[in-house]
């Protein structure tokens, strides 16, 4: 082969490493916009699902806060009915004792002094079983 063939087929080569060259390109857009498309079909559907789960928890949510604010609200009022309960029964014991004090005061006086000699009694016979131990 002589130099003037070998520079025709270079030059009738150009074109066709050209075109196949664009040709590459070309594939290789066409993939990448295929790839996109598909990417972005997978996260929309992925962003559908997540809604759909968000539409569903949403509401399981609401009906949980709605329970434990009934719940709370129901504790209240019985706290608050066994409180007006205690005072009831406290005032009740009041007036009986105050009642009969006044009914029984030598009595009363006698029993307070009883009772007041038996705790005695009970924190001397403490304070010595401690002195005791050590």
């Amino acid at each position: 082969m002589n130099t003037t063939t070998s520079s025709n087929i270079a030059r009738d080569a150009v074109p066709a490493v050209r075109k196949a060259s664009d040709d590459f390109l070309e594939s290789a857009g066409k993939a990448l916009d295929s790839t996109r498309e598909h990417a972005n079909m997978a996260l929309d559907k992925a962003e559908n699902k997540v809604r759909e789960l968000r539409g569903s928890v949403d509401p399981m949510v609401d009906m949980l806060a709605s329970k434990a604010q009934k719940m709370a609200r129901q504790s209240l009022d019985m706290a608050s009915e066994a409180k007006e309960r205690a005072e009831k029964s406290l005032k009740n014991a009041a007036d009986a004792t105050t009642r009969y004090v006044s009914e029984q005061p030598m009595r009363s006086v006698m029993m307070a002094a009883a009772v007041g000699a038996a705790v005695a009694l009970l924190v001397s016979a403490s304070r010595n079983r401690n002195r005791n131990r050590y």
